[in-house]
C-alpha cells in the first residue's frame, strides 16, 4: 500500500511525500513503531523510482520517498528557489513533519548530496546514511554546458511514451549502448500532454537545481556527516573508485560497496544487487 502525504517545504512549496506501508503481521512493528527511512531521488527523478527498493524496507523500516521541489507531484514554481539550501530544508521539513526522525536517509546522485549536508547539518534527524553514485568533487562549467545541450537535443515532444522510452534507451548519443532500464526509468518522468510525451519537470527548473552544486566540491560537508554512512557506487557509473575510496576515508565512519554491471541508476538498473549491497549496513545500523 502506498499512500500520499502532503508536506510544506521551504518558502512554503508544497511536496509530496509517499509513504509505503503494509498493514503489520507476524510481529512486524506498526509503521509508527518503525526505524524510519527517507528516500531522496536524483535530478529529473521522483519518488515512484524507489518502489522496488521501499517495497522490501517497509517490511522492517516506514519507508517514505520524497517527491523533492520541482519533481514528480511536487510543487514546481517558476518563483521557488532551487537552491542547495531549499532541498536540504525540504528533506529537513519532511522528517520533522512525518515523525520520521531520527531516520536513515538514502540519496541517489543529487538526493545523495541532499543527504549528505543534511546530516551535516542536522544529526539529530539522520542516524545512517547512503550515498548512491554522487561525487563530492566539483564538475565545472562544462559539465554545465554538456547539460545544457543534451537538453536541447531532446526530441521533445515524443508521439508516445514508447518512442521516448526508446530514444532514452537506444536512441540518446549520452547512451554508449541498449539501455532497457534507462529508457524505462526516464518514461517514468514523462507525461502526456494535448501534443505529445514531454517531461513532468522543467528541464530550465533542473539546470538551475544543477547548477547549484557543480562548481563547488562538498569534500567540507561531508566530513561533518557523524552517523555511519555508506557509499556504493554502479562500476559502470559516474563516481569512480579512487573518489569513492576518498569519500569512505573522509567519512568519519564511512562503509563502501560497489554493484557491477550497473551504471549511474544502481537501484533502477539491479534491485536485487542493491539489496544484496545496502542491507547489511541497514541490519548494523539497525542492530547497532
Amino acid at each position: 500500500m502506498v499512500r500520499r502525504i502532503d508536506v510544506t517545504g521551504a518558502g512554503g512549496v508544497r511536496l509530496a511525500a509517499w509513504e509505503y506501508a503494509d498493514p503489520p503481521e507476524n510481529g512486524r512493528p506498526r509503521a509508527s513503531e518503525a526505524p524510519g527511512v527517507l528516500l531522496l531521488h536524483g535530478l529529473m527523478g521522483r519518488a515512484s523510482h524507489w518502489d522496488s527498493t521501499a517495497r522490501w524496507l517497509s517490511e522492517r523500516h516506514r519507508a517514505v520517498a520524497l517527491d523533492q521541489r520541482g519533481h514528480g507531484r511536487s510543487d514546481k514554481a517558476p518563483e521557488a528557489e532551487y537552491t542547495r539550501e531549499a532541498y536540504v530544508e525540504d528533506a529537513e521539513a519532511a522528517l520533522d513533519q512525518l515523525g520520521l526522525g531520527p531516520a536513515v536517509v538514502v540519496g541517489h546522485a543529487m538526493g545523495a548530496l541532499t543527504g549528505w549536508q543534511l546530516a551535516a547539518k542536522r544529526p539529530d534527524l539522520v542516524r545512517a546514511l547512503i550515498i548512491c553514485d554522487m561525487r563530492a568533487s566539483a564538475l565545472g562549467a562544462a559539465s554545465q554546458r554538456e547539460w545544457e545541450d543534451w537538453f536541447k537535443a531532446w526530441p521533445v515532444p515524443f508521439a508516445t511514451l514508447a518512442d521516448a522510452r526508446k530514444w532514452f534507451g537506444e536512441d540518446d548519443p549520452w547512451v554508449e549502448r541498449r539501455n532497457p532500464s534507462r529508457g524505462e526509468f526516464y518514461a517514468e518522468v514523462m507525461h502526456e500532454t494535448p501534443d505529445g510525451w514531454r517531461p513532468v519537470f522543467e528541464p530550465e527548473q533542473m539546470l538551475k537545481s544543477r547548477q547549484t552544486w557543480v562548481y563547488d566540491a562538498h569534500w567540507e560537508e561531508l566530513a561533518q556527516v557523524r552517523c555511519p554512512a555508506l557509499v556504493v557506487r554502479g562500476l559502470d557509473g559516474e563516481l569512480g573508485r579512487a573518489e569513492s575510496q576518498e569519500m569512505v576515508r573522509v567519512l568519519p565512519r564511512g562503509q563502501y560497496a560497489e554493484v557491477a554491471d550497473a551504471g549511474h541508476l544502481v537501484h533502477y538498473d539491479r534491485p536485487e544487487a542493491w539489496r544484496a549491497a545496502i542491507e547489511p549496513f541497514l541490519d548494523g545500523v539497525l542492530t547497532g
